[in-house]
């Protein structure tokens, strides 16, 4: 054991030992695509559709009765709309609430790149069958 009376009479130094040539860092995997949010894609669905038929916020409110900030708001993305909101606004645009809801899938697999039925991970779980 040492003797922690005496001072030390080296300074501790690391000792580094090169890696042998051709031999590559391991690499640290670069990070997952972001997928967007529900909340945007289901806005962005509003917003374009609210434009095509050239309307205006208040009036698309208006039939909805929700407010016109609280509108503006989902079609950016800033609020979690509910369901019954999502639907009242899809319904005063003529859509149901499964169109808005298929057109947002239809964008989420079109900005994410996958088809219907493919990951981007293998599923490692667990799969019975009857």
């Amino acid at each position: 054991m040492a003797d922690l009376t005496q001072p030390r009479t080296q300074p501790d130094r690391a000792r580094v030992i090169p890696l042998p040539p051709g031999t590559a860092r391991p690499q640290t995997p670069a990070p997952a695509p972001k997928e967007p949010l529900w909340r945007d894609l289901v806005g962005d669905v509003l917003r374009r559709e609210r434009r095509a038929q050239e309307r205006t916020l208040k009036d698309v409110a208006d039939a909805a009765r929700i407010s016109m900030p609280y509108l503006s708001e989902i079609e950016r993305g800033r609020k979690e709309a509910s369901s019954e909101v999502l639907a009242a606004a899809a319904h005063a645009l003529g859509l149901g609430l499964g169109d808005l809801l298929s057109r947002a899938q239809g964008e989420l697999t079109r900005q994410t790149g996958r088809s219907r039925g493919t990951s981007a991970a293998p599923y490692r779980g667990l799969c019975l069958a009857a």
